[in-house]
């Protein structure tokens, strides 16, 4: 079935032939069910999907465990701005929506299998790459089906709404989704107040450690404790509003993901030159070689810049989580 779909998202494109029948078949659900969306759009996520499968095929060709061999794909859920039909394209400031797709597979040793999802997500950058102008990237979370399907029974809400609000585009037979579950505004306040009380405050004492070690010249130091922080505002936000962020550190992934939330936090990190794209890759980077590559630099001035818009980032995630929370329960205690 997963070449049927391959081929069918392809046919999307205009650039391939298909087999009649069910390919054709799926094309034409595909093809309404994105009928919101213009062509371009459309195509993008269909050659996104097309490299899903095709990797997912080849995945399990070079794999001889009886189990990786059984994985499947059981469904492939747009959802976010573009499922709802909200997403922005702003060319002036650079930001441009993702395309946020979760895939749900049906064994747990898939979920992190980096010979899977990198060669996908390699793929999709380079096709992304090839465009002259600024666009939507493709943002991929996988989670397995009984995760999922607890996850709703439970009435959490990011996947509540992911299914309410998202477009699903492929679905494999016999993985129903669960019923939602209760879960009342007090426990979803309580639970989210833990998070900010978390997350916040260690993001504001990383802050602080991050000057210091500006301050005694470690710029390594202080560029991996900037990161820090900085995933840790990420989190924060989107456990406080959806109360799930994804087990990631990669910024470039986390940042799309917590700005698609609350726009707000676009401001924080201007897109439209060339500096300011790259003091951002800078720490992004800066998780893995600040710590570990000899070779990865940064200066003093580079440090001040991303420190003053961590400033502008810390800001605004305490406000947008501020005004979601509902008063503190009594249950939670005012952190010392």
């Amino acid at each position: 079935m997963g070449g049927d779909v391959a081929a069918a998202l392809l046919a999307m494109t205009g650039r391939t032939n298909y087999r009649a029948g069910r390919t054709a078949d799926a094309a034409m659900i595909l093809e309404d069910r994105l009928a919101h969306l213009p062509m371009r759009k459309r195509r993008d996520l269909a050659r996104a999907m097309a490299i899903l499968f095709e990797e997912f095929e080849e995945f399990q060709k070079r794999k001889t465990s009886d189990t990786k061999k059984r994985g499947r794909i059981v469904r492939v859920v747009l959802y976010g701005s573009h499922a709802r039909g909200d997403w922005v394209e702003d060319r002036r400031s650079g930001y441009f929506s993702d395309y946020d797709v979760l895939v749900v597979v049906n064994h747990d040793d898939l979920v992190d299998e980096v010979d899977l999802w990198d060669p996908v997500r390699d793929r999709i950058i380079q096709t992304e790459m090839l465009k002259p102008w600024p666009h939507a990237t493709t943002n991929i979370i996988v989670h397995t089906y009984a995760d999922v399907n607890d996850q709703v029974a439970r009435g959490r809400p990011f996947f509540t709404d992911l299914f309410r609000d998202g477009i699903t585009l492929y679905e494999a037979i016999g993985f129903p989704l669960a019923e939602p579950g209760p879960l009342t505004p007090e426990e979803r306040n309580e639970e989210a107040w833990l998070h900010y009380d978390t997350w916040f405050d260690e993001a504001a004492r990383g802050f602080r450690g991050a000057r210091f070690y500006m301050g005694e010249g470690s710029h390594r130091k202080a560029a991996f404790e900037l990161h820090q922080v900085t995933e840790g505002l990420f989190h924060c936000t989107l456990l406080v509003l959806t109360l799930y962020s994804p087990k990631l550190h990669a910024l470039r992934r986390l940042r799309p993901m917590a700005e698609g939330v609350d726009r707000r936090l676009v401001e924080a990190w201007p897109r439209n030159t060339r500096l300011s794209r790259r003091h951002f890759n800078l720490l992004h980077d800066a998780y893995v070689k600040a710590r570990y590559s000899r070779h990865y630099t940064i200066t003093a001035e580079e440090l001040e810049w991303l420190a003053e818009r961590i400033g502008v980032l810390h800001r605004i995630v305490q406000q947008v989580c501020l005004e979601h929370l509902g008063p503190r329960p009594k249950s939670v205690a005012t952190p010392d």
